[in-house]
């Protein structure tokens, strides 16, 4: 019987199907908490919208409580699925955070724990996970919990979502770019240097071909230097510190170490000005260095309150802060309606 050759097999195929979480957190805060009691159950407090796997999410804080038949005797907290979208499945987290310090938080979590059902559903646009029975009502009242008439509730939200693993079963781990040191470690050998500062009687040595690179008015500065005059540049106006935090932004990418940075929220509102990184700022403004003025903002930002707005205000105003600026209105608007004339409006 005639049996024809048998064709050699193909090399196998193979996928990898992968379920995992896309997570992100929120942070809200609510200040005068006892202010907001007597809103009426059934109502809460909304925080801002944010995003995660794809979908708008909110935190839902009810002070009198979401269940009639508790008598508000019970604050409840839910998250919410705020944007359109059918079977969105998610693991939730809530913290209640302890104020003492001692961390003591109160956490209800769905991560890092077998669910015998699965992860959580949403079936379609408001629907809601969370507690009605989140704290008894008398009880947070005398707690760590609250402070100055204030909460803080972190909330993370964690995406299920699936798909195929195309991905190659070995991979090459590419580090991240480690240029700045690289050219950091230039700065701090003076390696090939040609070109020195006098800031207030401080000598700082550097290189004119990273600072032309990097700032377009120090390369017009060396287009227009006299030879005979390219061995030492006077810098006026600009104490040292700002000047050493101005020349390692221009050669690492980043903003010094510095405890006036990581400080930056402790400062009193007559010292913003004199702040390092409001210095840094009027730098950044000076040297057209966009991405540095884009930082400094950031670290501001941060330092914004009613006691200081018209402070920052007028900082990022006079140093073309245009995002700055915009938090600054926005600020006012939303907290000082009442007192827009005490405010520097430009």
């Amino acid at each position: 019987m005639y049996s024809p050759n048998k064709s050699p097999l193909a090399s196998p195929t193979s996928s990898r199907s992968v379920t995992e979480t896309i997570n992100g957190s929120h942070n809200f805060v609510i200040k005068g908490y006892s202010l907001a009691k007597g809103i009426g159950v059934g109502k809460h407090i909304a925080s801002e919208n944010f995003s995660v796997g794809g979908y708008q999410w909110a935190i839902y804080f009810y002070p009198d409580g979401k269940n009639p038949e508790d008598n508000s005797a019970y604050v409840s907290v839910f998250i919410a699925l705020a944007s359109d979208g059918t079977d969105v499945r998610a693991l939730f987290e809530l913290t209640l955070v302890d104020q003492s310090g001692d961390g003591k938080h109160k956490v209800h979590s769905h991560f890092d724990r077998s669910l015998e059902s699965g992860p959580y559903t949403l079936k379609y646009r408001g629907s809601m996970w969370g507690y009605k029975r989140f704290f008894r009502r008398t009880s947070l009242e005398t707690s760590v919990f609250l402070k100055d008439d204030c909460l803080k509730i972190n909330c993370t939200v964690g995406v299920v979502v699936s798909g195929i693993d195309s991905s190659r079963l070995h991979s090459i781990h590419v580090p991240e770019s480690d240029i700045g040191a690289h050219f950091g470690t230039l700065l701090e050998n003076e390696e090939g240097s040609d070109i020195t500062f006098n800031v207030s009687g401080e000598k700082f040595r550097a290189h004119k071909l990273v600072l032309a690179a990097r700032s377009p008015v120090f390369e017009n500065d060396f287009v227009n230097m006299m030879e005979e005059d390219n061995d030492e540049i006077l810098i006026t106006e600009m104490e040292p510190r700002v000047f050493k935090a101005l020349l390692h932004f221009i050669y690492r990418d980043t903003l010094p170490e510095d405890d006036e940075f990581l400080e930056a929220s402790s400062s009193s509102v007559p010292s913003l000005p004199d702040s390092l990184p409001a210095k840094l700022l009027a730098a950044a403004d000076k040297y057209d260095l966009p991405r540095l003025r884009l930082m400094c903002e950031s670290v501001l930002c941060k330092d914004i309150s009613v006691n200081s707005v018209s402070h920052i205000l007028a900082l990022a105003d006079l140093y073309h802060a245009a995002d700055l600026k915009s938090v600054c209105l926005k600020f006012t608007a939303e907290n000082l309606v009442g007192d827009l004339g005490d405010i520097l409006l430009f």
